[in-house]
């Protein structure tokens, strides 16, 4: 809903993006509102796996947000090449997680999380953007910071993306931040799978698909998928969102249990020689090395 340009802050010597709601379209009091909502949104949030706004402005009639610039490239980028590899998946699933944790516990929900909306750093840090759709869904000490993030979406207006949009999102129903975690759970089936959960012909077909049907096994498309890993992106995809994970910090601590109980197989795989031969570590040290910490 912008266009995004690299700049350079002459003030503090640093390079950044400002992103600028063209007038042909600001004109509009609803595009102009979410414009705003959306730099309100992110601005009142300090984590690293979201993107840090650091201005919002007006020039010439069109309105502005500056923000820190990113190196890298979008997570579509990297699906469009194909499934990711299932530690990178993890991690992944991991940082957006935490990111969804610190917005919800600001009452702010994304409502539109999907890969063209999360960008993957050159050092591999993942960054939630674009904040457009947030809500404010509880009232805190933020409310003077980001006054006017709290209107409601009326009822029965569908808002978000097809495909990534929750069962009660589809019905036009109020959406919490359990909606964020079934549109992970969406993300998360894609980057494994290599296909989309919920996809069809049409968007009325996909949408259908979403209240009605449960996306294939991960397993029956990527053969050797941990149940473990299998179970929790389907919880995440349950229709009822009493049945889902109930807050993104316990998805957080899921998928990093299952990533540290993915890197024993590979331990075990050494033997205790082996290990020796190579150095002491700290995952499988044998005793006798434990006098060289």
């Amino acid at each position: 809903m912008g266009e995004v340009y690299r700049a350079r802050d002459t003030n503090l010597g640093r390079e950044v993006a400002i992103k600028v709601l063209p007038a042909l379209h600001s004109q509009g009091p609803d595009r102009l509102r979410r414009f705003q909502q959306e730099a309100r949104a992110a601005a009142a949030l300090n984590h690293p796996n979201i993107l840090a706004v650091f201005q919002l402005g007006t020039h010439d009639g069109a309105p502005y947000l500056v923000s820190e610039l990113l190196e890298g490239g979008t997570l579509r980028e990297q699906l469009i090449r194909g499934r990711m590899p299932l530690r990178k998946a993890i991690d992944c699933g991991i940082q957006v997680a935490h990111g969804l944790a610190a917005a919800h516990e600001k009452g702010i929900v994304h409502r539109d999380l999907k890969p063209e909306n999360l960008f993957v750093t050159r050092d591999g840090r993942v960054k939630i953007l674009d904040f457009g759709l947030a809500k404010l869904t509880m009232r805190t000490d933020l409310d003077r910071t980001v006054s006017g993030a709290r209107e409601g979406t009326e009822p029965g207006m569908v808002m978000g993306t097809v495909g990534y949009m929750s069962p009660e999102q589809v019905r036009g129903e109020k959406a919490d931040h359990r909606s964020d975690i079934f549109a992970l759970g969406a993300i998360l089936y894609e980057m494994l799978a290599g296909q989309r959960a919920f996809r069809k012909a049409t968007s009325a077909e996909t949408m259908s698909a979403i209240l009605n049907e449960d996306p294939a096994a991960i397993s029956q498309i990527l053969p050797g998928t941990p149940p473990s890993l299998q179970k929790i992106v389907h919880r995440c995809l349950e229709k009822n969102p009493e049945q889902r994970f109930q807050s993104a910090s316990d998805l957080a601590f899921a998928l990093e249990a299952l990533s540290d109980l993915e890197r024993l197989p590979q331990a075990r795989s050494f033997s205790p020689e082996s290990l020796a031969a190579g150095g002491c570590t700290w995952l499988l040290a044998p005793p006798s090395c434990l006098s060289q910490f």
